[in-house]
């Protein structure tokens, strides 16, 4: 997704020792109700791991013949991973592939040296009323995987690991968590899950990653005593033991791993550790260097 101006997060607070920060987005409708709450980027949390972009996308219901018209856009230096609750996302890209995404898979794009792309509702699904919820984060690659050759893979629900529990499921999206795998291909060590928490369950966050955070999907968890409510990110201090608690039910998408190799600087839909880089990005996007989206050729200009 393009990366829209938006405000920064509204708050921070601390929390007990167990929660570093707790980081509440604001949000911005896009168009036709279409809203968006950024976590990430934050001026006090830059990243989460290498996750350097984290954005919740609605619910919104879209009334018949309207959809999600995201044209045709750049990136690099970065990966994308969408993932949906509810609704379908068609992805387009200038290496010639055409994906719906639906909930439960996982849509990964490896911009590195290049790629653009477009994310629009499938001109069937705007016959009748639709719905739309998601989230879709940026991860930021290492130095040396920066400039990789772009790539695109999808992953269907089935082929995702499910951590059963005595009344949690976990859906891993990417990466490791609790000794299983995805299949997704990283760059560097992270984990991305999807969690349900049935009424009354608790599940343990591993301290096998640096860095972890949880984004409150639907319910309250509580922590070391502390309630939370939902849409908010939890970023959880390094080490701590983390055992989140669902008196009625809850969801999660947990989320972290190492730090990056340094900063990175983010302009517009690009990422990069080189403020050149991304100049050089910025003028091949306006030269067209970049490729086009076959079949959608409405391209979002480089903002001035």
């Amino acid at each position: 997704m393009s990366r829209q101006p938006a405000s920064e997060p509204e708050a921070t607070a601390p929390g007990p020792s167990a929660v570093e920060m707790v980081i509440v987005p604001r949000s911005r409708d896009l168009g036709d109700g279409f809203l968006v709450s950024r976590l990430l980027p934050f001026a006090r949390r830059r990243m989460v791991g290498p996750f350097i972009f984290f954005d919740a996308m609605g619910p919104t219901l879209f009334e018949a013949g309207r959809g999600l018209d995201v044209r045709p856009h750049p990136h690099i230096g970065l990966s994308t991973l969408t993932y949906l609750f509810e609704g379908e996302i068609l992805h387009r890209d200038s290496l010639g592939n055409v994906q719906p995404i639906r909930p439960g898979e996982a849509n990964w794009m490896i911009a590195g040296s290049g790629i653009a792309h477009s994310e629009r509702s499938d001109p069937a699904a705007r016959r009748k009323p639709a719905r739309l919820f998601g989230i879709q984060c940026w991860v930021a690659l290492p130095r040396r995987d920066e400039e990789t050759k772009p790539a695109f893979a999808h992953h269907a629900k089935a082929a995702l690991p499910v951590i059963e529990g005595e009344g949690t499921s976990v859906r891993l999206i990417a990466g490791s968590f609790a000794g299983r795998r995805s299949p997704i291909e990283v760059f560097s060590p992270l984990f991305y899950a999807d969690a349900v928490l049935g009424p009354g369950t608790r599940l343990a966050v591993p301290a096998e990653h640096e860095e972890r955070a949880a984004y409150l999907v639907d319910g309250r968890v509580g922590i070391a005593g502390e309630s939370y409510e939902p849409r908010q990110l939890l970023v959880f201090c390094p080490g701590a033991e983390i055992v989140l608690a669902a008196p009625e039910g809850a969801r999660l998408m947990l989320l972290g791993g190492a730090p990056l190799d340094g900063p990175r600087y983010i302009w517009w839909n690009f990422v990069s550790s080189s403020k050149e880089r991304i100049e050089a990005a910025k003028a091949d996007w306006r030269a067209g260097r970049f490729g086009a989206v076959a079949g959608d050729a409405e391209v979002i200009p480089l903002p001035e």
